[in-house]
């Protein structure tokens, strides 16, 4: 199944408010908002995609745990973005700081920020070209480190701040780098 995208544009421009209230209201769809305008129903995923991504999250939480540097967040989080689209990232990272800048309401509905790290982990039925664009969207838009996991292609494309993407084929371990220290992503049960 591919994402649907409704183009409200002819009609009407969403508000921040607004999607968030379609949102709210239909709990039982995965929203997105891009910065067009358009409004995107992501599907469901397969198991084989949730039970990875499950096990990005758990990696990514566990490492935070011992840590105590920021928040993780799951793909059901929606962050409004400063160019004013609302992003789902199948995980996410926001350091303490950023976070508990943010009032508690803020914290209760879509975050008004871009994560400090993201990564999006390419489904069956994800285009590549889209989630490319995404990626880009989120490192436009302040996020200093982001994965895009390509199973199909046993591929990890590496965004960095201000840096041109790196493509690593089929790597057994990536790291956090300087944005999460002592970060390992083991991915011999993601390749699997």
């Amino acid at each position: 199944m591919n994402p649907l995208t409704l183009d409200l544009r002819p009609v009407l421009r969403l508000t921040h408010r607004e999607f968030e209230k379609i949102a709210v209201a239909n709990r039982e769809l995965r929203l997105e908002l891009t910065v067009d305008g358009e409004l995107i129903v992501m599907p469901p995923t397969g198991g084989n995609t949730g039970r990875r991504n499950a096990d990005i999250t758990y990696q990514l939480q566990a490492w935070n745990r011992q840590t105590q540097r920021g928040e993780v967040f799951d793909s059901s989080t929606v962050f409004q973005l400063p160019n004013g689209a609302g992003r789902s990232p199948d995980a996410a990272w926001v350091s303490s700081d950023r976070w508990n800048s943010l009032t508690l309401d803020q914290q209760e509905t879509f975050p008004p920020l871009c994560p400090d790290f993201v990564i999006e982990l390419r489904s069956k039925t994800d285009s590549l070209t889209s989630l490319q664009k995404k990626m880009l969207e989120y490192m436009d838009n302040g996020c200093r480190l982001g994965w895009l996991i390509n199973y199909q292609d046993q591929q990890v494309e590496i965004y960095r701040s201000g840096q041109a993407k790196e493509i690593l084929q089929s790597p057994q371990i990536i790291t956090g780098e300087e944005v999460l220290p002592g970060f390992r992503l083991d991915l011999k049960f993601i390749w699997k």
